[in-house]
């Protein structure tokens, strides 16, 4: 297995309530036949409702209970990117689970929670530097 992640696909409990907060943070996607696509960077990231996703992997559709064991992240360029993002975050509906802050091995960042409970880092940290198109290269550790 090459090692790459094409798509991240969300499992939501309301399509159109989802679909709307992730377009509140500026995301610009595609609905089609009751699944949303969108370009982030060089991956997909997929909004599909829940009990769906779960039976397309051949898993018992259930509620959504607590930490799935999974975070997503996202990079920004400086601390006031995070500041602002996170009040973009309120206002579209989102719950800041972590204020922003500088964590225990350096770096500013905070964590917050979509409308489904998918857990989402935002974080700035200048070992991990973005490219212009975004995209993070990983430091040799």
């Amino acid at each position: 297995m090459e090692q790459r992640i094409t798509l991240v696909t969300l499992g939501v409990s309301d399509l159109a309530r989802a679909k709307g907060f992730y377009e509140a943070l500026g995301w610009r996607g595609q609905e089609v036949e009751e699944t949303v696509f969108f370009q982030a960077g060089g991956l997909g990231v997929v909004l599909w409702g829940r009990d769906k996703l779960a039976r397309d992997c051949g898993l018992e559709p259930g509620a959504a209970a607590g930490f799935g064991g999974i975070a997503l992240a996202h990079n920004v360029r400086s601390e006031a990117e995070v500041d602002a993002l996170l009040a973009v975050v309120e206002r579209a509906g989102g719950t800041i689970t972590k204020p922003a802050a500088v964590n225990a091995i350096g770096f500013y960042s905070s964590a917050f929670t979509d409308p489904d409970g998918h857990a989402w880092e935002v974080a700035y940290n200048p070992g991990f530097p973005l490219a212009e198109d975004g995209s993070v290269t990983l430091p040799d550790f």
